[in-house]
């Protein structure tokens, strides 16, 4: 049995993380066989607290070097990004191909590498608030990959868009990403003064998810994408009421792979890159030999936007 080289993450491991030869994958008759040139990080996949040894990694980009046995997605050859459920650190990654798009001739693999899982939710999450034309957005973590692309598509969608920063100074970088206004610090009462939103995207949890709730116009949506601040939040019923008709809806990115593929939108937004009216937000590029140390510049929020590993 051939073998490649991946990331293996494991509570034994003096540093948690290891490049280690492992099994090659062997690709099901729906899925292509991806060379891999470089993925990113995602505080959901690097961080989470390691309990078993396991294969991390969400997002890549690479060269199909085996195309899908019924014929379906890129040729080899092809340049492509792609999203799995795990094991996307690695030398070989098999794909399913609606999980696939092919990438325009001037799109580089450390753009395309950002793109799967920040750019889609920030576009499924957009999607919610339906059409955006005039109306007020407000996203909170907007320094992350998830914030900064969203940023940009809600902008572009004609939107009044207010962001967050924890620090004054990332308050320059969430303008340059598209929002009209920054509320600077954990508190998002200062947001009233731009609402109601007719839609919210939360990403902090606790104290910010409830605070967003009174945040609501009515019909409003609010989706949140998880908690990195706080998991546990206390829920005031009387926001929902006074407002009427409002939604929270919970995005969890694979699911909603099961409503619709990835690969239509994942070509949208490497075309987009191309045409220069979507900028990925690269902050830190590295060797995947150094996944130690950007994991924990990871955790300690000592870079906006992504980091992107080569596997050289």
């Amino acid at each position: 049995m051939s073998s490649i080289r991946a990331i293996v993450v494991d509570p034994d491991f003096p540093e948690r993380f290891a490049i280690e030869e492992v099994e090659a994958p062997q690709p099901s008759p729906s899925e292509a066989l991806v060379q891999v040139e470089a993925f990113s990080l995602n505080r959901g996949d690097a961080i989470i607290r390691v309990k078993e040894r396991r294969r991390p990694g969400w997002d890549l980009a690479g060269i199909v070097i085996k195309q899908a046995a019924n014929g379906t997605g890129p040729k080899v050859g092809s340049r492509v990004m792609g999203i799995v459920n795990a094991g996307a650190w690695a030398e070989q990654v098999a794909v399913p191909t609606n999980r696939l798009a092919e990438l325009p001739a001037s799109v580089t693999f450390a753009q395309a590498a950002t793109l799967p899982t920040a750019g889609l939710t920030a576009l499924r999450a957009l999607e919610k608030g339906g059409s955006l034309l005039h109306k007020r957005v407000l996203i909170t973590g907007s320094t992350g990959g998830v914030g900064l692309f969203a940023h940009q598509l809600a902008r572009r969608s004609g939107a009044f868009v207010v962001g967050t920063a924890r620090d004054a100074r990332n308050e320059a970088v969430v303008r340059e990403a598209g929002a009209d206004e920054v509320i600077v610090g954990d508190d998002l009462e200062p947001a009233r003064a731009y609402g109601p939103y007719h839609l919210i995207i939360e990403s902090l949890g606790g104290k910010a998810l409830k605070s967003a709730f009174s945040l609501l116009a009515p019909g409003a949506t609010c989706v949140t994408l998880g908690w990195s601040a706080s998991p546990e939040v206390t829920i005031d019923i009387r926001n929902f009421m006074v407002a009427g008709g409002v939604t929270l809806y919970k995005l969890v990115m694979f699911a909603e792979f099961d409503r619709r593929a990835a690969s239509r939108d994942l070509a949208w937004l490497a075309q987009l890159v191309a045409e220069q009216q979507l900028r990925t937000p690269i902050e830190v590029e590295a060797s995947w030999h150094d996944i130690g140390e950007v994991v924990q510049r990871l955790r300690q929020r000592q870079f906006t936007g992504k980091a992107v590993l080569y596997l050289t």
